[in-house]
Parts: structure tokens; C-alpha cells; sequence
């Protein structure tokens, strides 16, 4: 019987123990045209067609609906009224910076939350995944008009 206490894999192994084991790890390498199942996934993982599509949007600083990425120097948000050429609107405002921008910009502006007519404004804008269906053209949702068409007489 071996002088070990434990069997496991890994515990307490010298180069004796690795030398009589047989190398499990070591696989002869794949062809390119080895079967999908056999082949190893790439660094950008699986390759799923039904995964969810990104998309860029652009949402109002004050009450986050979504806007035209076209902002022009006096547009307001529909939905609240709050000036979108703002600071608070921008790519380039960030709290932690000198003037609240990462841009240099001569003296600060204030409030944040008001129209400017800053020369380094661009819109901040963010990816979303594409998580609601399309509407169809009559403003009825894709599901209620399957189950409308389920159950007509």
C-alpha cells in the first residue's frame, strides 16, 4: 500500500507519481474538417443564431426615453421637456473630471442639465440587446394577432 493518505488526483504529487500516469490531457489535434461536435470552440465562444441582436440607442438624460441620436442645439425630449444639448446628455461628462468633463474645456458650465452651445458636445449613446418583437403595421403585436388568428370563427 502507498505511503499516501489520500488518492485524489493532485495531492501531495511528485514527478514518480507523474511519470506512471498516463497523460490524459494530451489529445491528437483536430482537422479542419473534423465534425462540429469534435471541434473546439473558438475565443469568441459558440456560434448561435437565435442569440439576441444589439442595437444603439440614445436615451434622454432626465427620464430615459429614447430620443433621435440627431440632436440639434435647441431639441427638447418629447417626454419630459429636458434640453438634450446638455452636459448631462454628452459622451464627455463624467463627474470625477475637472469642469465635469473629460474634454479641456475653458471654464466650467452650469447647470449640466441646460441647453449649451458647447463646440465638444456628442450624443452619449449605449448598446441594448433587441429584446421586444416588431409591431405589426396596424399597431396590434405580433402575439395578440396569433392568437386573434387562433381563435377566429
Amino acid at each position: 500500500m502507498s505511503e499516501r493518505k489520500y488518492r485524489q488526483h493532485g495531492y501531495q504529487d511528485d514527478d514518480r507519481d507523474r511519470a506512471r500516469q498516463p497523460d490524459r490531457d494530451r489529445r491528437p489535434p483536430q482537422e479542419p474538417g473534423a465534425p462540429a461536435a469534435t471541434r473546439r470552440l473558438s475565443s469568441e465562444g459558440a456560434r448561435n443564431p437565435n442569440l439576441m441582436g444589439f442595437h444603439e440607442v440614445v436615451k434622454c438624460a432626465g427620464c430615459g426615453a429614447p430620443v433621435e441620436p440627431e440632436i440639434l442645439s435647441r431639441s427638447n425630449c418629447a417626454r419630459c421637456g429636458q434640453a438634450l444639448h446638455a452636459c448631462a446628455q454628452c459622451a464627455h461628462f463624467n463627474t470625477s473630471a475637472t469642469f465635469e468633463c473629460t474634454r479641456t474645456i475653458p471654464a466650467r458650465i452650469s447647470p449640466k442639465d441646460a441647453a449649451n452651445d458647447c463646440t465638444l458636445f456628442a450624443v452619449r449613446a449605449s448598446w441594448e440587446r433587441e429584446t421586444s418583437s416588431k409591431v405589426a403595421p396596424s399597431g396590434v403585436s405580433s402575439a395578440q394577432k396569433a392568437f386573434d388568428d387562433l381563435f377566429k370563427l
